[in-house]
């Protein structure tokens, strides 16, 4: 069996909106309700009935304005913009829900590392241990410049500063030790001052006395996700994490980033069965094979279209960390006469989207090639079920982290359609046998 995540790539921020920007005819209300919780509500509920661990909420909190110098395309089309703080959310979501995880993105330059351990641990309270924490360096300078730098920090320095944060939040989850909480309203004494400690942390980024001043949640430590395809990223993961987001385009690939991570987390002294990998993977599903053929290639004629282009290009630069604006470049230069070096963002996207491209013009790249794609995951459920299926056994599991606009559509067609062609294959889980998400992590 594997494992499913939801990745909701515009985190509690305006979803799929406009059938004229490219978002399909399906997006009902959610260019006036997206603020609300409703369709995340409902999204929880669907995905809890096609038996997903979680759902990853991304965040940005920031303004994009790198594309040709203005934030003229990110507020016109909503790329990013608007979006809300997605803390608030979780609890609502799972309140709805009993079984299915939140994993909402906190910044190390967002979060100092004791508001995160406290809110971390406030969120598995309320959600009865279905709280993971999604780490994030953010990307561009407009992030850190809205919480008091001059510019972002180095791509590498980012890193060991995240490797310093979760080691400092993992310590103020675990500052108050196990029967510390006596809770004896006879005997008149709620806690056994002997068994919680200060950490007294002073390091490169951070410094915190501690301990924490709440108790422990139902998970201890709260579990911990990031994604990251360069040296310092796989270092975070390895270290820390419980399930990483991982991006392969294909079978092979995916295999080897696998296989390298596993080694890595046997290196750092973990055990790699717990750490769970997901493939981030945009599948297309319909009635039948032939509708989804359709789709696929109606999808990839759209493409070339200006506004496909404009949103590559606009991703693109964000992606650079706002240090390369790819709307300033004329679009006939070959990618292999651009200069990437300064870009300070997510280094191996920008690397993985030019691979292989040598002699084409950044137009065709564009035109032609996403970031995350279909892992060739086209057809009906069954279909896609199959190949799913095979797919996992090349690699060897984790799971896959679907990313879909969010749609009401979508979500039945996942939760109605694929989950029970998964489930007839023996592929997903029929109930979920943990309380918390890290048993339901490590269930299998």
């Amino acid at each position: 069996m594997f494992h499913l995540g939801w990745f909701l790539g515009n985190g509690f921020g305006i979803q799929a909106w406009s059938e004229t920007n490219g978002d399909g005819p399906w997006t009902g209300t959610n260019v006036t309700d997206w603020m609300k919780p409703d369709i995340y509500i409902d999204l929880a509920k669907n995905l809890e009935r096609g038996g997903f661990d979680y759902i990853l909420i991304e965040d940005t909190a920031m303004v994009e304005d790198s594309y040709r110098g203005t934030a003229d395309t990110s507020l016109r089309r909503g790329f990013m913009a608007p979006k809300n703080d997605p803390m608030p959310l979780v609890p609502l979501m799972t309140q709805a829900t009993k079984h299915i995880g939140v994993v909402p993105t906190f910044s190390t330059i967002q979060y100092p590392p004791y508001l995160a351990a406290r809110l971390g641990t406030t969120l598995d309270h309320l959600t009865e241990g279905r709280i993971g924490m999604n780490v994030v360096t953010s990307v561009t300078d407009r992030v850190a410049q809205n919480y008091g730098y001059e510019q972002h920090l180095d791509h590498d320095e980012r890193y060991r500063m995240a490797i310093e944060w979760a080691d400092v939040v993992k310590a103020l989850q675990g500052s108050w030790e196990p029967g510390a909480v006596v809770a004896d309203p006879v005997a008149g004494v709620y806690a056994d001052h002997t068994k919680v400690h200060p950490i007294d942390h002073r390091g490169e980024f951070f410094r915190s006395r501690g301990p924490l001043n709440t108790i422990p949640g139902p998970q201890g430590v709260v579990p911990l996700c990031s994604a990251g395809g360069s040296e310092m990223g796989r270092q975070l993961a390895a270290l820390h994490d419980d399930t990483m987001i991982a991006l392969s385009k294909t079978p092979e690939s995916a295999k080897a980033y696998r296989d390298d991570m596993r080694a890595r987390v046997a290196a750092a002294g973990r055990n790699p069965d717990d750490v769970k990998f997901l493939f981030i993977v945009t599948p297309t599903i319909a009635a039948t094979d032939e509708e989804a053929q359709a789709a696929s290639e109606a999808a990839r004629i759209a493409m070339s279209s200006d506004k496909a282009v404009e949103y590559n290009l606009w991703n693109m630069s964000y992606t650079s960390g706002g240090r390369i604006d790819f709307g300033a470049i004329d679009p006939d230069t070959r990618v292999e006469d651009i200069d990437i070096s300064k870009q300070n963002g997510e280094y191996t996207s920008i690397e993985k989207l030019f691979e292989g491209q040598q002699g084409r013009t950044l137009r065709e790249v564009v035109a032609s090639s996403h970031q995350v794609n279909d892992l060739g995951f086209v057809g009906s459920p069954d279909t896609v079920a199959a190949k799913m299926g095979e797919f996992m056994d090349h690699v060897g599991g984790d799971g896959f982290l679907v990313y879909m606009p969010t749609t009401r559509l979508n979500m039945a067609m996942v939760a109605d359609g694929l989950s029970p062609a998964l489930r007839r294959r023996g592929l997903i889980r029929d109930e979920y046998s943990g309380t918390t998400l890290r048993e339901n992590l490590r269930a299998f």
